[in-house]
């Protein structure tokens, strides 16, 4: 396989990237552009901008390596991370946009009015960013590696200045056009090859398959130990988790109003949808014709070698040089969400109380590049994990710890800071010990080695029961102005009704206008 095709389509990959924030930079100046795009970020642009950045390298490569190795019961990952969105459109996306706020944290003050609440948020965020970003940079690693021979760790500092230089200058308003030029590329770039793939398979063009779909390990499902409970678990994580993480519900502070949230989220589902069925085309041709990377250990590689496994010359180049370009693509526009969601946190709770940047552009720009240079030294001390299952145990959190958030929070007045708290503290301390355990390679067997490596049908339950149970106890602690949040929450815009003092917009330009001024 030549190297020199998928080399140029990498780098014409980054080029644009950096050609098109290069145009959001001309329309960023204030802070709010720099969050949340100063909110006027239409339906079908918004959905396009989150289908890119929440197809990431678990959605592009590992659906398909998981598929291959695991067989069936890995169909549950791209049908839970699909469904995720019909929950958030029920019960999420509309009221979480009425609230006005940037961050996650910002919503946890505005619901419970409790800074304890909000820094206990804000390191939650950061932590699901790191654990997140991770098989981003591997991913990109791992992608270099198998194109060109290069080292691992060429393609995760490749993939961290990229980011880097894309975020820097424009924020969120630059994000939001690459990662929807990076939603179009990574859907051409798998549905290309896959029609001359499975044109060469149907018309026996093909080689000799290497083994056999009806092996009862692989195409019959729950037929492993604790099958059953590691199916419900990964179910669980899936579809709570997307409401959860960080950097997909803050890309909904994008829309204008409520309204064009739930707009944007059925957009949403039907480009996953349609995105979805490549992996799994891309996992069951593996299955047959490259099941020995299994045994190798590369499995997530499935995709980037089915070209030259089924064609030869140019066609095979040129056809593994696009699938190279879109899978580029899923670890930059997925890693600068990311970042922007974790910098937005650092920069409002971390360097507001260290210096005098406050919230100002400055700040965020500093906090952008400790995220990056954060999450790229982990990726270089972080034991190998598979890149999909890495992206499960990062959902496994988010739905152990903001989903019950913002469910509660939204549709319960009842909910207090303390029950906040300790939810949080319960959900993400139970989920994390699994993660870290699961991600330092410590192996356990039986029925705890499945919880570990599953934890969510465990740990989402218990931060439910956390903050349900710690808010009835402390109910004579609720929130001085909550009927008012809830008007918030849930009327829509245009009424003119009393919807509580929280207004981060005015306080941010306010502060930025001072800053700017002094400067």
């Amino acid at each position: 396989m030549s190297t020199a095709a998928s080399v140029v389509a990498v780098i014409l990959v980054a080029l644009s990237s950096l050609g098109v924030g290069a145009f959001g930079l001309r329309i960023s100046r204030t802070m709010s552009d720099f969050y949340v795009a100063s909110r006027v970020v239409g339906p079908v642009l918004n959905a396009s901008a989150i289908s890119g950045e929440y197809l990431s390298a678990a959605s592009f490569l590992g659906v398909a390596g998981l598929i291959l190795a695991r067989g069936v019961d890995m169909l549950w990952l791209p049908v839970g991370w699909t469904a995720g969105y019909l929950l958030l459109l029920v019960f999420v996306a509309a009221p979480l946009r009425r609230s006005g706020a940037y961050t996650l944290p910002d919503f946890a003050q505005l619901r419970v009015e409790s800074t304890k609440a909000r820094h206990v948020a804000s390191l939650l965020v950061v932590g699901i960013g790191m654990l997140y970003l991770i098989p981003q940079f591997q991913g990109a690693g791992l992608t270099l590696r198998t194109l060109t021979g290069a080292p691992l760790w060429v393609g995760q500092v490749v993939v961290a200045i990229i980011v880097s230089l894309n975020v820097l200058p424009g924020g969120m308003r630059s994000v939001t056009l690459v990662q929807a030029f990076h939603y179009w590329l990574k859907l051409a770039a798998l549905l290309t090859p896959i029609f001359f793939l499975l044109g060469a398979f149907v018309t026996g063009g093909a080689p000799e398959a290497v083994s056999r779909l009806d092996a009862v390990d692989w195409a019959e499902p729950l037929s492993g130990d604790y099958a059953l409970y590691l199916t419900y678990s990964l179910v669980l994580a899936t579809f709570l988790g997307t409401m959860g993480l960080p950097h997909v519900v803050v890309r909904f502070y994008t829309n204008p109003d409520g309204r064009a949230a739930r707009r944007t989220t059925l957009v949403v589902l039907g480009l996953l949808g349609g995105f979805y069925l490549l992996p799994v085309a891309y996992g069951i041709l593996g299955r047959m014709l490259a099941a020995d990377l299994v045994t190798s250990g590369r499995a997530d590689s499935v995709v980037l070698e089915l070209p030259a496994r089924l064609f030869s010359g140019v066609l095979a180049d040129l056809l593994t040089a696009l699938i190279a370009a879109g899978a580029f693509a899923a670890f930059l526009s997925t890693s600068m969400g990311l970042v922007v969601s974790v910098a937005g946190v650092l920069s409002q709770d971390v360097l507001r109380r260290r210096t005098e940047l406050g919230h100002g552009v400055s700040a965020f720009r500093l906090a952008t590049l400790f995220a990056v240079g954060l999450a790229l030294g982990l990726t270089f001390v972080a034991a190998r994990v598979p890149v999909a299952h890495a992206v499960e145990l990062a959902f496994a959190v988010a739905a152990s710890t903001f989903c019950p958030m913002l469910v509660l929070g939204i549709w319960w007045r009842r909910l207090t800071a303390a029950g906040v708290i300790a939810g949080l503290v319960v959900g993400g301390s139970l989920s994390m010990t699994a993660v870290l355990t699961t991600m330092i390679g410590i192996d356990s067997q039986g029925l705890l080695g499945a919880i570990l490596t599953q934890p969510a049908a465990i740990t989402v339950p218990a931060a439910f029961a956390t903050m349900i149970g710690t808010s009835v106890a402390t109910r004579h602690r609720q929130p001085a102005h909550v009927a008012q949040t809830m008007v918030r929450l849930h009327a829509p815009e245009h009424l003119t009704l009393n919807r509580g003092p929280f207004n981060p917009e005015a306080h941010e330009d306010t502060r930025l206008d001072r800053l700017t001024a002094r400067r």
